[in-house]
């Protein structure tokens, strides 16, 4: 007789899930009250946060008490302590600081009937959903995002090898707040920027470059890139977040116009959450696909051998699938 007792299934799972919406819900009440920067600071107690973030004792005993079981805080007695990840990304004094991007991440419109979505194959809000022309979601997109950016421009930077000084003509497409471009010419001092993207959105790229002390190389050509005169000559062509947004003939059709666009020996760098081919891991990359299915009409999240053929097929000879950790996304360097 076998001594092995048989497994009972646990509804722990289901219930977690459905009550997922406290937990975004608490990281966000955290963060809109300052109570990660409000420790930081050295009020560890209940009662010392809870009298800096103007809160009641009990509310702020029972979200931090909420916080450490998700990890956010650690809790020794009475005391609390941020752990590492949220000193460096939610204490509003960290040059790493995120917090800026839980208001436009807290937009859920396009997610309130996901069966819908579902049926549809793709959003139900508007035609286009957040891709219809100069929506106003992308400026407060390149305000709130771009301290995310800071790390993964380095990393890119760093792995084109902007800091050589090669004369480099660089579009960045879909520039949103520059950063990922202005990077490349802080690091190298004969990068020349040409940033496109609408015109509203264009002007947080043109801050960003002020504030980086890039302005004598740093342009901009507004519109759509699917119209615009992207220009010639570039050695470098940022695609970064923007491909997800379409399907594969409509990128395709892209990336025809970015290879024509480039100079002999040119390199594409594409950024994106890219799952691997069975299509459920890692877990980013690959649940990244219901945000598309939600938020677009026909956007996914494409394995790198898709985006290998859409490359190949827009006339690029190789590509390579570089990781780029500590981020979740991965990085494909398209060669003309």
């Amino acid at each position: 007789m076998s001594s092995t007792a048989p497994h009972i299934p646990s509804p722990a799972l289901i219930f977690e899930t459905l009550n997922a919406y406290q937990r975004s819900g608490a990281l966000h009440a955290a963060i809109e009250l300052d109570l990660f920067t409000a420790i930081a600071e050295g009020n560890t107690a209940a009662r010392t946060i809870s009298a800096r973030i103007k809160a009641s004792l009990k509310g702020t005993r029972v979200l931090c008490d909420y916080l450490t079981v998700m990890g956010f805080l650690t809790k020794q007695r009475d005391e609390y302590s941020l752990t590492p990840e949220s000193s460096a990304f939610l204490d509003r004094n960290s040059p790493a600081y995120v917090g800026s991007a839980s208001r436009f991440l807290s937009s859920t419109q396009q997610f309130q009937d996901i069966a819908a979505i579902v049926r549809k194959g793709g959003t139900v809000v508007g035609q286009e959903g957040m891709l219809s022309v100069e929506h106003p979601l992308w400026v407060e997109f390149a305000r709130s995002m771009a301290p995310l950016t800071t790390v993964s421009a380095q990393l890119i930077a760093d792995l084109i090898g902007a800091k050589d000084g090669a004369k480099w003509k660089v579009l960045d497409m879909a520039a949103g707040h520059g950063l990922f471009g202005i990077t490349i010419a802080k690091n190298n001092p004969n990068a020349e920027i040409v940033a496109l993207d609408w015109a509203p959105v264009l002007e947080v790229a043109d801050e960003n470059a002020v504030k980086a002390g890039v302005t004598s190389r740093f342009r901009k050509i507004a519109g759509s890139a699917f119209e615009v005169n992207f220009e010639s000559g570039y050695d470098i062509v940022l695609i970064t977040n923007f491909l997800h947004h379409f399907d594969i003939a409509t990128n395709e059709q892209l990336l025809r116009k970015v290879h024509a666009a480039m100079a002999p020996g040119g390199r594409a760098v594409t950024v994106e959450f890219i799952p691997n081919e069975d299509r459920v891991s890692p877990p980013m990359d690959a649940t990244f696909s219901l945000m598309m299915l939600g938020a677009t009409a026909s956007g996914d999240a494409y394995t790198f051998s898709e985006y290998d053929r859409m490359f190949r097929s827009a006339g690029f000879s190789r590509n390579e699938l570089c990781e780029l950790s500590p981020s979740p996304q991965r990085v494909i360097v398209s060669y003309k």
